[in-house]
């Protein structure tokens, strides 16, 4: 994540990536007194919770707007900006965690890189990101309104992360791809929301019909009880960084 994040209304909307996010950190199994890093942590909602373990805890993003929202939410965890691709740690941690974040990280060798050297021989990196497939319905239908465009997104496979995880020092100890339809309150709000990098070079008023028409094509398939539906699916890792 970077500039630009209306942080407020994200918690506020899009409360489910974070609590989806929970189930997350029963693979993460947080211990007392272990030092672990949250990358890309938003608004700070799941790094609190890394907290109530015990652990000793700090979260990283690399959108300002999404700090400062955490650093009101919860003034006693530490939280910095910093880019995934770039960041350094004070000293090694235990494990690095991070929710539906990487897939805004297209070098993704980078911020592996970076999550290697954080971490102590022996400590874990566990993920959820978007995987193959995300959202594709829904990227079809933006291509048919409005011409190909080039994904913002790094949606792999389980083999095709794993093998970059492997290629830098990691053991893979866990990987899943699952689907996991995801209720939305409004197509167009979450292309508002999330799809500023997609739709990229339009006016205001050229996005508006963009995201309208969008949603006009998705309404048969994805509409149903007065919610959307969209067709998230999820990769979720756990890898050990090897002692040589």
């Amino acid at each position: 994540m970077d500039k630009q994040w209306d942080a407020a209304g994200y918690q506020e909307r899009y409360a489910f990536v974070f609590k989806y996010g929970e189930g997350l950190l029963e693979l993460l199994d947080a211990k007392a007194g272990e030092r672990i890093l949250d990358l890309g942590c938003g608004a700070g909602q799941l790094t609190a919770k890394i907290a109530e373990a015990g652990a000793r805890v700090c979260g990283m993003d690399a959108s300002p707007e999404m700090i400062a929202q955490a650093r009101e939410n919860y003034p006693a965890i530490d939280f910095e900006v910093a880019d995934a691709t770039a960041f350094t740690v004070a000293e090694p941690v235990d494990a690095v965690f991070s929710n539906a974040v990487l897939h805004w990280v297209k070098d993704a060798e980078s911020a592996i890189e970076r999550v290697h050297a954080a971490l102590k021989p022996g400590g874990r990196f566990v993920l959820e990101m978007g995987g193959r497939g995300n959202t594709q319905t829904l990227l079809n239908a933006v291509r048919e309104v409005a011409g190909e465009l080039e994904s913002p997104w790094f949606y792999p496979s389980v083999g095709e992360y794993s093998s970059l995880l492997e290629k830098r020092g990691f053991e893979v100890r866990f990987a899943t791809l699952f689907e996991r339809p995801t209720p939305l309150n409004s197509i167009e709000d979450w292309l508002e929301m999330f799809g500023g990098k997609l739709l990229v070079g339009f006016t205001v008023k050229r996005l508006q019909e963009i995201r309208k028409n969008v949603a006009e094509i998705l309404r048969p398939a994805m509409y149903r009880d007065g919610a959307w539906m969209l067709d998230y699916r999820r990769l979720r890792v756990v890898a050990v960084k090897l002692a040589c």
